[in-house]
């Protein structure tokens, strides 16, 4: 009798880990997540051409789906089984740690750089150029899981005696896009504002008020760019072809057209490794990354 019920064990879990195998091999569908870096339309607009190249490349259909803020893309990833993620740096970072994602490629920014920084501005007429004319200001951050905008301030403001930020500045608020934080200060509804350099310099192409009208103060080191990180779960087959794509999308006739609406020159590969500036940042904010708490007040 016990050697049947073990017979019956052993062959459902054979039965499970068969099922499970096939399931994996008939996935025929992937769902890849976008952080709000910018207007949410307009993000979509940027990724749909991408997503439609990346189905007919590797057989498999890439769905998008585009995160309302950047602060609650680890609990979405895992609770909508996201397959991927286009993350920023910070939240790359948070799902490296929390959740064990495999970055595979990020792309080449139009000015060559494979990597963005952070940028701290104010307006010209605003009379204020250092830390200490920013005491009693009111400030514009982007999101708390944001290298760029809101991580590099903290620790540039604690690296120039800033210890609470809440309490130096008269007021501060989320702004949940880069391009909305450098709208607030040109509209005039903040004095200091926080963005990453690819999205300043985004919105400085469509609107000369930017370079009329606005003053970088301060800049953070380098790190990568949003690239695609997916589960350590998912089809080797499907992460191979997923990063083949991207990385000889620049090689390819309809690829260069794709890449041209996407705003990138190519992809390249991208490692856990590239992220240790955004660990080294956090560290100088004082945030530890396994137990930070992400979400905006």
């Amino acid at each position: 009798m016990k050697n049947l019920a073990r017979l019956l064990i052993v062959g459902l879990v054979f039965s499970l880990f068969l099922f499970s195998s096939v399931a994996r091999a008939q996935q025929k569908e992937i769902l890849i997540g976008l952080i709000p870096e910018m207007n949410v339309f307009k993000q979509r607009e940027r990724f749909k051409p991408l997503a439609e190249y990346l189905t007919k490349k590797t057989g498999v259909k890439v769905n998008l789906t585009i995160l309302s803020r950047y602060g609650n893309i680890i609990e979405r990833f895992t609770s909508e089984k996201m397959d991927g993620a286009f993350f920023g740096s910070f939240t790359g970072a948070l799902a490296i740690q929390k959740l064990g994602v495999v970055p595979l490629a990020r792309p080449m920014n139009l000015d060559g750089s494979t990597q963005y920084w952070g940028y701290l501005f104010v307006r010209k007429d605003s009379g204020i150029r250092s830390v200490k004319d920013m005491k009693g200001k009111k400030i514009a951050f982007v999101e708390k899981a944001t290298t760029a905008g809101y991580v590099f301030p903290v620790a540039y403001f604690k690296d120039h005696g800033v210890k609470d930020p809440d309490k130096y500045f008269s007021d501060h608020f989320f702004a949940g896009s880069h391009d909305a934080a450098i709208y607030a200060v040109l509209d005039r509804k903040a004095d200091v504002g926080a963005a990453k350099h690819s999205m300043y310099d985004r919105v400085r192409k469509a609107d000369p008020r930017v370079d009329k009208e606005l003053v970088i103060l301060a800049e953070s080191a380098k790190v990568p760019s949003n690239g695609l990180c997916v589960r350590k779960g998912l089809d080797k087959g499907i992460q191979k072809k997923l990063k083949e794509a991207l990385l000889n999308i620049d090689k390819d006739p309809e690829g260069k057209v794709v890449l041209q609406k996407f705003g990138g020159i190519k992809f390249i590969e991208t490692t856990v490794a590239d992220y240790n500036p955004v660990f080294d940042i956090a560290r100088k904010a004082g945030i530890d990354i396994k137990k930070y708490v992400y979400r905006n007040e």
